[in-house]
């Protein structure tokens, strides 16, 4: 299907090399999962988060021994900024607070710092199985809410596509985790909530303007499905990407100048906000298209219409000329 208007971007009739490439983009995330798997922060898993600061010279080896040689296993040592001063972010698997203030102290002191220039946090495991659970309570509901709005609005072919879309944008962010072996902690947990009501508001405008055209629209140029749809995503993708880029300015200060916190919370943003704005015209509109377009009445007008049509008057057209010149 070649676009009608001079100025239509042609999205639907790249619908397959979309589509390709967000197959590719899930795939690697899978394996990444897979064969990498998440790191879980110690809210999820139980654990000791040990902040140290002003510790000047010292190097994460230097950090990392100490640790070690006071009785901690396997301490996964981070450097940190804190109000312009170097330091060190530790987290272990110990979920004793004795011990683990214990541990602290032994390596502080043989680094040459006070009890003032560290933080100790402990959290147990009950902690974090709640805190688990609580997590995919959250995303149950919030998938099940977005099926039955969007069903209710508009109909149920629309409310799976999208979460299709949904899913595609959680699982490349997963993936990229997995691949980073970045922490996930409750920060990234409320990004990917964040995140799902993003990409739902994205796809939702293109669905709310794709539905409009195809109940009003009769211009005799956009008749099929793929063409209305092409047609609804030009009409508010300039919106989707300014809406993108003014929310992502905030959230890229976050990830330059926040400190380890907002970061959390920030670089998960960062990813869901990009593949939301791609998923809503690369994944969620296309599946849509090619859904109803196997629907009787807009399978009738895309044979009469669409591309297959198209192409089938070109080559009679081309067939009648090239005999004409014969006779000729």
């Amino acid at each position: 299907m070649r676009s009608h208007f001079k100025h239509e971007i042609a999205f639907i009739p790249h619908r397959k090399q979309m589509l390709s490439v967000s197959l590719v983009l899930v795939i690697l995330a899978i394996v990444g999962l897979v064969f990498r798997g998440l790191v879980f922060g110690i809210e999820f898993k139980g654990g000791t988060e040990i902040d140290f600061s002003n510790t000047g010279s010292i190097t994460i080896e230097q950090m990392r021994d100490a640790l070690v040689s006071a009785g901690e296993e396997n301490p996964v040592v981070q450097t940190s900024q804190t109000n312009g001063t170097s330091g060190f972010l530790v987290r272990t698997e110990t979920t004793d607070p004795n011990t683990a203030n214990g541990h602290a102290a032994t390596a502080a002191d043989s680094l040459g710092l006070t009890d003032e220039d560290y933080t100790v946090t402990t959290i147990g495991p009950d902690w974090g199985a709640n805190t688990t659970r609580s997590s995919l309570l959250a995303f149950g509901v919030a998938i099940l809410a977005i099926i039955a709005y969007v069903t209710i609005r508009y109909e149920f072919k629309m409310s799976l596509t999208a979460v299709v879309a949904l899913l595609h944008d959680l699982l490349i962010t997963l993936g990229v985790y997995a691949w980073t072996q970045t922490p996930v902690t409750p920060n990234v947990v409320a990004a990917l909530l964040t995140i799902m009501g993003f990409s739902l508001y994205d796809t939702v405008v293109e669905f709310n303007r794709i539905d409009e055209n195809a109940r009003q629209l009769n211009d005799g140029v956009h008749r099929t499905y793929y063409q209305i749809a092409n047609f609804s995503i030009n009409e508010v993708i300039v919106r989707t990407i300014n809406t993108t880029i003014t929310t992502l300015v905030p959230v890229i200060c976050m990830l330059a100048m926040g400190g380890s916190t907002l970061k959390d919370f920030a670089f998960a943003m960062l990813i869901g906000e990009v593949l939301g704005t791609y998923s809503s015209f690369a994944v969620a509109s296309p599946l849509l298209s090619i859904w109803k377009t196997h629907e009787p009445k807009w399978a009738k007008l895309e044979r009469k219409y669409g591309e297959a049509a198209g192409t089938t008057r070109v080559e009679a057209v081309s067939k009648s000329d090239t005999s004409r010149d014969s006779q000729e």
